[in-house]
């Protein structure tokens, strides 16, 4: 790999392919370099969902009103380990400030433009990947127990409506019915989307596109990436192992491990990690129609393959602290009490690492002092969805080519 000419793509999730499939297309030689022998990372296990319209952050107006008795309940749907508490002080911090007003207007605008894009680069990409198959058009119902709850919602869709999202509301369990039956009456209103999209299965969408990856001559190899060095020429990369790679370009796209690999060069950026949590169902659990959402439990129940997904939540834990699956049983159980004819047998636990920064923004730009490493990393939940905007973005930086939307709200050296 002592090749100056290729660029080197850290991280084979979502992301990195994406950006390994865009620089393709610029007529780069791309190696993804990625610490697990499994090269579909955190992707494997997430909802399946396009979630184009969800464009509020995670840091809403009035949210640390509400974190105190989330964080109280270590089962809750925002939860932060005691031991890991004082670590993440910091972060909490500026999440607490980008959930000012001014704010919030202004990543949700750049949020806003992301999802748009991303929209139509992923069309373009189902289209020409022969992957149509691989898409539902389901929409997605957000569900309310009460008209508090409901209430509590409306002014983030009326900023959604102020961004064009289609959507409509429900006022009547029977009106629930008619898109998704079997959902407990106690929820008595929903919104929904229909224009929301879900893969069939991310594992077999993240297949195909490797496949085609390395059908364009791409190669994905195994190394753990402890540091990165720019010179004259590119970029050296050292790995756990003592080796040394060489590459022209170097995009940084390991997810939740990409925050070391900046420290590395100076770059020191609020990195965090959310440990999201689901249980797979097999075939037959519940006759699911739609997407679903208990916004107020932190969940989701999607369909995943022919079986059914439960997960979701927020785990502020980093990556070293063990799993808590309690966490995904009581998902599962608050699944089952809310469709009651949910078979909540045979199914498999799985925990990710969502890579999280205060403002649910990502960083997508070049590194400040070193213009041949740039960053692509920090999506969040919304890695699925914004993958294909990201890796033309993405290329058209290593390339030096004007990029379709303005990135300066997703530059590196914001906070």
């Amino acid at each position: 790999m002592e090749n100056t000419s290729q660029t080197i793509v850290i991280g084979a999730g979502i992301i990195g392919i994406n950006c390994a499939i865009g620089l393709q297309k610029r007529g780069r030689r791309v190696v993804i370099v990625d610490r697990e022998s499994d090269t579909l990372g955190a992707s494997y296990g997430n909802a399946g969902a396009f979630a184009f319209s969800d464009i509020m952050p995670l840091a809403a107006p009035g949210i640390m009103r509400k974190a105190p008795k989330w964080l109280l309940d270590p089962l809750g749907p925002l939860s932060i380990p005691p031991r890991y508490a004082l670590q993440i002080a910091p972060w909490m911090l500026r999440f607490w400030r980008a959930s000012w007003r001014d704010r919030v207007e202004a990543s949700t605008a750049a949020q806003t433009a992301l999802m748009d894009f991303s929209r139509s680069c992923l069309m373009a990409q189902i289209k020409a990947a022969d992957a149509g198959h691989l898409l539902r058009h389901e929409g997605q119902l957000q569900l309310y127990q009460s008209a508090a709850e409901f209430n509590a919602s409306l002014p983030a869709w009326q900023a959604r409506a102020r961004h064009g999202i289609p959507f409509r509301h429900l006022q009547s369990a029977e009106e629930i019915a008619a898109i998704q039956p079997g959902i407990s009456p106690e929820f008595c209103a929903a919104s929904f989307t229909p224009e929301w999209h879900n893969i069939v299965d991310p594992a077999a969408y993240m297949q195909h596109l490797i496949t085609l990856f390395r059908q364009a001559g791409g190669e994905i190899r195994r190394a753990k990436i402890t540091a990165l060095a720019q010179h004259d020429t590119g970029v050296s990369l050292t790995t756990a192992t003592g080796q040394t790679l060489q590459a022209k370009d170097v995009v940084v796209a390991s997810g939740a491990w990409s925050r070391d690999l900046a420290r590395s060069i100076g770059d020191r950026i609020p990195l965090e990690t959310e440990r999201g949590y689901n249980t797979t169902l097999p075939a037959g659990a519940f006759d699911l129609r739609t997407h679903l959402t208990f916004g107020g439990h932190g969940f989701v129940v999607t369909r995943i393959g022919d079986g059914i997904r439960v997960g979701g939540a927020v785990e502020l834990g980093g990556l070293n602290l063990p799993p808590n699956y309690k966490r995904a049983k009581v998902l599962l159980d608050k699944a089952q009490r809310f469709l009651p004819g949910l078979k909540e047998t045979g199914g498999e636990q799985w925990m990710g690492f969502r890579p999280s920064l205060p403002d649910s923004l990502p960083v997508i730009g070049r590194s400040p002092g070193n213009t041949r490493i740039t960053y692509a990393f920090g999506h969040g939940h919304l890695g699925l969805t914004q993958s294909s905007g990201t890796g033309e973005l993405v290329a058209d930086l290593v390339t030096q080519r004007a990029t379709a939307i303005d990135v300066t709200a997703f530059r590196p050296d914001r906070f």
